[in-house]
């Protein structure tokens, strides 16, 4: 490549110079390509340390390793594409990177705000660590993420997960995930002696190295009993797979379980983290305080929980008809219901210059179901 470059220069410059010329541009070429890249070679060797150095504080931090896992691949392709020293990054090389990524991929809203933030995190602990001097990831603002209305699973969709359950291990995790409201992560982490059958709950390891405790409900219990109390293998954990050595479910395990189930269905797409949002949003229907929903969760900011509670429409419609509808029906207690509600108008005298009070029709009033 770089001999067919400057071969491609030199004939270009053929009837501009004479051979001496030729020779002394040839020879600086050679010398500019070689340190080209040799410079290159510098800059990516910098900027693997760089990026070793960043995860290696995100995981003092208490990242798991999932997370690393995703900051790793996330910056790698970064610094692969723009292709040049961190160091020398600017605002728009990062704009169109994201650009790119976002038309050559198609990835929605959500995985390129996901980006964005780990990009500005690096920079900006290049900054705090002093190997830049200003993050130029400061002016890439939140990428708006459109709210849709997610759904939860109905009461009868869950009955009808443990009906397709084939073996009692594959009833217990529906019933852990849809009593608990647990990560998938946490899920695959717990080990028997987590679990207290007496009190009905057990201890997590949640996200930042965190425990809490999580409860579950009777059914729970007798199902995770008769779970255990089938084994007999010697692992430790709570879950494991069914043939020999009976090793730890893993995420991937568990979610190929809840895809069988899914298929089985037909009408439901079932996947672990809608149990969490299922669990969230009845507790939120049913009056528990959004700080014990936030607590329940493990979620460190309550904003989250409010994005994963999505409220009941029909409990929104009678709060509707409580708080602010009250008009028709105290009308209808004073005075009965009127049939030709067009002869009936109400006297409402109205704060205006004007001396004469005006006469509306009470339907304008009185709003119908």
């Amino acid at each position: 490549m770089k001999k067919e470059l400057i071969n491609t220069i030199e004939q270009g410059m053929l009837g501009i110079l004479n051979n001496e010329q030729l020779a002394k541009l040839h020879e600086v070429l050679e010398l500019s390509f070689t340190m080209f890249a040799e410079n290159r070679g510098d800059s990516q060797q910098s900027n693997d340390e760089l990026l070793k150095l960043f995860l290696s504080a995100k995981q003092v931090e208490g990242c798991s390793e999932r997370s690393l896992k995703y900051y790793r691949t996330t910056l790698s392709k970064m610094i692969v594409k723009i292709d040049k020293s961190v160091r020398q990054v600017e605002t728009n090389d990062i704009r169109a990177y994201i650009s790119d990524y976002e038309n050559e991929s198609n990835a929605g809203k959500v995985t390129l705000d996901n980006i964005r933030r780990i990009i500005s995190s690096f920079f900006a602990w290049l900054e705090d660590e002093n190997y830049i001097v200003k993050s130029p990831a400061r002016r890439i603002h939140k990428i708006r993420v459109g709210k849709t209305v997610k759904d939860v699973y109905s009461d009868e969709e869950l009955e009808q997960m443990r009906d397709t359950c084939t073996n009692l291990r594959d009833l217990a995790i529906i019933d852990v995930l849809s009593s608990t409201g647990i990560r998938v992560g946490e899920l695959v982490n717990l080990n028997i002696a987590d679990v207290d059958f007496e009190k009905r709950e057990c201890v997590v390891m949640g996200k930042g190295n965190k425990q809490r405790k999580v409860y579950f409900d009777a059914r729970t219990k007798i199902h995770l009993y008769e779970y255990i109390a089938s084994r007999h293998d010697e692992t430790k954990a709570l879950f494991v797979s069914l043939n020999n050595p009976h090793n730890r479910l893993s995420i991937r395990g568990i979610e190929t379980i809840l895809h069988k189930v899914g298929s089985n269905l037909k009408s439901t797409k079932v996947h672990p983290h809608k149990f969490r949002r299922t669990l969230a949003t009845k507790a939120i229907d049913k009056g528990m305080p959004i700080e014990q929903v936030q607590v329940l969760l493990g979620h460190s900011q309550i904003d989250t929980t409010l994005r994963y509670a999505m409220v009941n429409q029909n409990n929104v419609k009678a709060s509707h008809h409580k708080y602010i509808g009250w008009f028709k029906s105290k009308f209808v207690e004073m005075f009965g219901n009127i049939e030709d509600r067009t002869k009936l108008a109400l006297v409402a005298p109205l704060h205006t210059d004007r001396a004469d009070i005006k006469m509306l029709s009470i339907d304008s009033y009185i709003t119908t179901d």
